[in-house]
Protein backbone atom coordinates (compact mmCIF):
# COMPACT_ATOMS: atom_id res chain seq x y z
CA UNK A 1 0.00 0.00 0.00
CA UNK A 2 0.76 3.36 -0.93
CA UNK A 3 -0.36 6.84 0.98
CA UNK A 4 -0.36 9.60 -1.38
CA UNK A 5 -0.41 12.64 0.21
CA UNK A 6 -1.93 15.95 -1.57
CA UNK A 7 -2.00 19.26 -0.16
CA UNK A 8 -4.23 21.60 -1.99
CA UNK A 9 -4.93 25.44 -1.73
CA UNK A 10 -8.55 26.34 -2.41
CA UNK A 11 -9.28 30.12 -4.15
CA UNK A 12 -10.52 31.79 -1.04
CA UNK A 13 -14.73 31.75 -1.20
CA UNK A 14 -14.54 29.05 -3.55
CA UNK A 15 -14.43 26.30 -0.49
CA UNK A 16 -18.13 24.94 -0.58
CA UNK A 17 -18.09 24.41 -4.23
CA UNK A 18 -14.56 22.96 -4.01
CA UNK A 19 -16.18 20.53 -1.37
CA UNK A 20 -18.96 19.46 -4.05
CA UNK A 21 -16.62 19.05 -7.11
CA UNK A 22 -14.55 16.98 -4.97
CA UNK A 23 -17.93 15.00 -4.61
CA UNK A 24 -17.73 14.06 -8.54
CA UNK A 25 -13.87 14.10 -8.45
CA UNK A 26 -13.83 10.92 -6.13
CA UNK A 27 -16.14 9.08 -8.62
CA UNK A 28 -13.99 9.65 -10.87
CA UNK A 29 -10.63 8.28 -9.15
CA UNK A 30 -12.40 5.23 -7.84
CA UNK A 31 -12.76 4.14 -11.19
CA UNK A 32 -8.31 3.86 -11.47
CA UNK A 33 -6.94 0.66 -11.41
CA UNK A 34 -5.23 -0.17 -7.70
CA UNK A 35 -6.83 2.94 -6.36
CA UNK A 36 -8.28 2.07 -2.76
CA UNK A 37 -9.70 5.25 -1.11
CA UNK A 38 -9.52 8.58 -0.39
CA UNK A 39 -10.04 10.86 2.91
CA UNK A 40 -10.38 15.05 2.31
CA UNK A 41 -9.86 17.05 5.67
CA UNK A 42 -10.42 20.70 5.60
CA UNK A 43 -7.57 22.95 7.99
CA UNK A 44 -8.77 24.57 10.54
CA UNK A 45 -6.25 27.47 11.02
CA UNK A 46 -6.40 27.94 6.80
CA UNK A 47 -10.50 26.84 6.02
CA UNK A 48 -8.97 27.25 2.07
CA UNK A 49 -6.42 24.52 2.49
CA UNK A 50 -7.26 20.61 1.93
CA UNK A 51 -5.19 17.48 2.94
CA UNK A 52 -6.37 14.88 0.53
CA UNK A 53 -5.11 11.26 1.58
CA UNK A 54 -5.33 8.73 -0.95
CA UNK A 55 -4.47 5.02 -0.78
CA UNK A 56 -2.88 3.05 -3.71
CA UNK A 57 -1.91 -0.64 -4.06
CA UNK A 58 1.16 0.68 -5.80
CA UNK A 59 3.23 3.45 -6.55
CA UNK A 60 2.65 3.12 -10.39
CA UNK A 61 -0.93 2.90 -9.90
CA UNK A 62 -0.79 6.60 -8.85
CA UNK A 63 2.19 7.84 -10.73
CA UNK A 64 1.69 6.33 -14.15
CA UNK A 65 -1.44 4.29 -14.79
CA UNK A 66 -4.04 7.14 -13.12
CA UNK A 67 -2.16 9.99 -14.08
CA UNK A 68 -1.44 9.01 -17.76
CA UNK A 69 -4.97 7.91 -18.18
CA UNK A 70 -8.26 9.97 -19.40
CA UNK A 71 -9.27 9.48 -15.53
CA UNK A 72 -6.62 12.53 -14.46
CA UNK A 73 -7.78 14.85 -16.99
CA UNK A 74 -11.03 14.04 -15.90
CA UNK A 75 -10.06 14.23 -12.49
CA UNK A 76 -8.20 17.66 -13.06
CA UNK A 77 -10.90 19.13 -15.19
CA UNK A 78 -13.30 18.60 -12.02
CA UNK A 79 -10.85 20.14 -9.58
CA UNK A 80 -9.09 22.47 -11.40
CA UNK A 81 -11.05 25.62 -11.25
CA UNK A 82 -11.12 25.33 -7.58
CA UNK A 83 -7.27 25.50 -6.98
CA UNK A 84 -4.89 28.13 -6.26
CA UNK A 85 -1.66 27.10 -7.38
CA UNK A 86 -0.11 23.63 -7.99
CA UNK A 87 -1.43 21.22 -5.34
CA UNK A 88 2.15 19.55 -3.32
CA UNK A 89 2.04 16.19 -3.51
CA UNK A 90 4.36 13.36 -1.88
CA UNK A 91 4.14 9.31 -1.78
CA UNK A 92 5.01 7.64 1.50
CA UNK A 93 4.82 3.71 2.22
CA UNK A 94 4.31 1.77 5.85
CA UNK A 95 6.75 1.01 7.84
CA UNK A 96 6.09 -2.65 8.45
CA UNK A 97 6.47 -2.81 12.11
CA UNK A 98 4.22 0.17 12.85
CA UNK A 99 1.12 -1.37 10.95
CA UNK A 100 -0.66 -2.85 13.78
CA UNK A 101 -0.23 -0.20 16.17
CA UNK A 102 -3.45 0.85 17.51
CA UNK A 103 -5.37 -2.17 16.62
Amino acid sequence: MILERAVIHVLPGQESAFEQALEQAREVISQADGFRSLRALRGIESKHDYLLLIEWDELANHTVGFRQSHLFHQWRGVIDPFLDGTPTVEHFAPLEAFETIGS
